[in-house]
């Protein structure tokens, strides 16, 4: 497997150590498993720690600016590999903190040895690079930023008799996957990513770990004549447990607000503050068109 770089070059932080040529992670001497695509991300972050890496930058350095490809969950699943290996938590990081809409930045304190054998001047130049480190972290604690709920929309089961009905239930779901995705402080998963999950009977803490999410949003809804039925929980999957869920008996001409009420209600359960803005959008309708 090909690192960048021909020469020797280990990056030391905490009780780590990463080679940066032969992708080797250890602590305390013990070799660590870091796949590819986690070494990459966590490799560009430790070039630049206590600066923003943008998820553009992490794009283009894993899969090429001529490369077109849905890159964000593939990105999101790289990242929390990278945080698993580490032992680090999104919430409370100690090394990787996400910058909302933005990418993410390394906070430890980072010590370069190039080579191996460290030199007088290159103690010195590692002490400015941790003093360096060390300012960036300081800066990004006391900006008060804080890490984006992630959040998938599972396909809303068909509960009707009719089975010409399975396409309401589809735009059901990605209505309500838009809807949810005007609230900044929520990072949902695509429509294109969460429909191949559609009737998987797998475990849905493996589902979140897939689409690399905290949280999920499952249901089901039958709509017989003018009347629509819908059921919507939400689930928190480490550990697994209910956030919140909720049954809607409605005419049919409530989907608009039932659509907005639900992504209201997830926000409150997730204890997600709506600026005026994201309430507007919220309240905002398609169409008058029921039919449409």
């Amino acid at each position: 497997m090909q690192r960048p770089g021909d020469r020797e070059e280990v990056v030391r932080f905490s009780d780590f150590e990463l080679n940066l040529r032969t992708g080797m992670l250890e602590r305390n001497g013990e070799r660590l498993s870091l796949q590819e695509r986690p070494f990459q991300v966590l490799a560009a972050l430790l070039e630049r720690p206590g600066e923003l890496v943008t998820r553009g930058e992490l794009r283009e350095r894993l899969w090429g600016s001529d490369t077109f490809v849905e890159f964000e969950d593939s990105l999101n699943h790289a990242v929390q590999k990278v945080r698993e290996v580490l032992g680090d938590s999104a919430k409370s990081p100690h090394f990787v903190e996400t910058i909302p809409r933005r990418g993410y930045c390394f906070i430890a304190p980072v010590e370069e040895v190039f080579p191996k054998t460290v030199s007088v001047p290159s103690r010195i130049a590692a002490l400015a690079l941790l003093l360096v480190a060390v300012v960036g972290a300081v800066w990004w604690f006391s900006s008060g930023s804080t890490e984006a709920v992630s959040l998938a929309v599972l396909p809303l089961d068909n509960l009707s008799a009719d089975p010409e009905q399975e396409y309401f239930a589809d735009g059901l779901t990605e209505a309500v996957i838009t809807e949810l995705a005007k609230i900044g402080s929520l990072r949902v998963i695509s429509r294109q990513s969460v429909m191949q999950f559609k009737q998987s009977a797998r475990p849905l803490p493996e589902i979140a770990e897939d689409l690399g999410v905290e949280t999920l949003v499952e249901g089901s809804v039958s709509k017989e004549q003018e009347r629509i039925r819908i059921t919507v929980q939400l689930i928190a999957t480490s550990p697994e447990r209910h956030l919140w869920a909720e049954p809607y008996d409605r005419p049919i001409t409530d989907i608009f607000a039932i659509q907005q009420e639900v992504a209201e209600k997830i926000a409150m359960a997730l204890e997600l503050s709506l600026s005026e803005e994201e309430k507007d959008l919220l309240s905002e309708e398609p169409t008058q068109n029921v039919q449409a």
